[in-house]
């Protein structure tokens, strides 16, 4: 499997796994019912984003999106989304995906990454996100309504890509 940079090409293989995500309702905080220029715009359209692919041979199987969380004065945190075909879920791409995404916001010289809406309920981003590193900030209760689960929370979550440096070891005698 290679991720690469999506190419304009790339939206006939995306939308169709997108919409299944979107329309399910369980994970974004996107209308069930949004259509495929609105989608088009809101994933591949964001001033100064990128998008990524998971292409398995000509296949995409998944797709990420990365972007400044805020503008201006909030600039150097990032923002992503991520999405796997059903399909292709269990075989390692959203991790994947997750890396090189975290990789390519490093040496675009963010200084951290920041997810806004993670669905408490979404079990394997939540997992798959804390083994990368990231923390839970905190947790706005029953801000997203989920089709099955009534309202259940939003984690806002965080992971600085800064590097990381090693603490200096300091002997207590030379604390006095």
């Amino acid at each position: 499997m290679d991720i690469r940079e999506a190419r304009e090409g790339d939206w006939g293989q995306i939308w169709p796994f997108l919409r299944d995500v979107v329309a399910a309702g369980e994970t974004y905080c996107w209308p069930r019912d949004t259509t495929e220029d609105a989608a088009r715009a809101w994933w591949m359209g964001k001033p100064g984003g990128r998008v990524f692919v998971a292409d398995d041979n000509g296949r995409v199987l998944g797709t990420a999106e990365l972007h400044t969380n805020q503008p201006a004065a909030g600039g150097h945190v990032c923002n992503a989304g991520f999405m796997v075909a059903p399909q292709a879920a269990g075989r390692g791409i959203g991790r994947a995906l997750a890396e090189y995404v975290l990789a390519q916001a490093a040496n675009a010289g963010f200084r951290a990454m920041q997810f806004n809406a993670v669905v408490e309920t979404n079990h394997n981003a939540v997992s798959l996100w804390q083994s990368l590193g990231f923390s839970i900030l905190t947790t706005v209760p029953g801000a997203f309504r989920h089709p099955a689960h009534g309202f259940v929370g939003l984690h806002v979550m965080h992971r600085s890509l800064l590097p990381q440096h090693p603490s200096p070891i300091v002997h207590p005698t030379a604390l006095g």
